[in-house]
């Protein structure tokens, strides 16, 4: 990230920040969208940090630091935007007409519905702490520094998440479990 434009948008300057936002919107969606798995909510809370930034940049100390203090300000609005969010979400996105259809993607599908089931029943801090160290490629101290938590926490969280997404996984693979996801019952 271009420490000047950091500095000069801690300034007041409005042209700075805009090149910050066009520069670092589409990590902070990634981040966001790993984080929630929604587009919409992942667009919301992406807005809304970058509003949090804007106001607050003037408080960052170290130019240096402006990814990982925007991260964490993204992960607090992914945290409260999952707070609100809805019990039943649409999850169906409209494709291109354009785009070919594959035509037996059957299993690959269900994998990726078991995956997304397993990951949406993790509490929010276990899914960001997968998202930042799997889908960012961040370390684990980066990670903590990101989410500005010792590092034996990230490891915790890390290890309870994917304990976690094992036995979901085990669970949805034995026939005739039923489980809840917000509150509605899948098979």
């Amino acid at each position: 990230m271009d420490q000047d434009l950091v500095v000069r948008a801690q300034h007041g300057d409005q042209r700075a920040f805009e090149s910050l936002t066009i520069a670092c919107h589409p990590r902070l969606f990634r981040l966001a969208q790993g984080i929630l798995g929604n587009p919409h909510l992942a667009e919301d809370a992406t807005q809304q940090a970058c509003l949090d930034i804007w106001r607050d940049i003037r408080r960052l100390r170290d130019p240096a630091k402006f990814e990982g203090w925007s991260y964490r300000i993204l992960v607090h609005c992914c945290t409260r935007e999952a707070k609100r969010r809805p019990k039943w979400l649409p999850e169906a996105e409209m494709q291109p007409a354009d785009e070919p259809s594959v035509i037996d993607a059957t299993d690959a599908i269900l994998d990726r519905d078991q995956l997304e089931r397993g990951f949406q029943r993790l509490p929010v801090d276990q899914r960001v702490v997968i998202v930042l160290h799997y889908l960012l490629d961040m370390t684990l101290e980066q990670v903590a520094e990101t989410l500005d938590i010792p590092s034996g926490t990230v490891c915790s969280r890390l290890s309870r998440a994917m304990a976690a997404m094992r036995a979901a996984l085990e669970s949805d693979a034995r026939p005739g479990v039923s489980t809840r996801v917000h509150g509605e019952v899948v098979r």
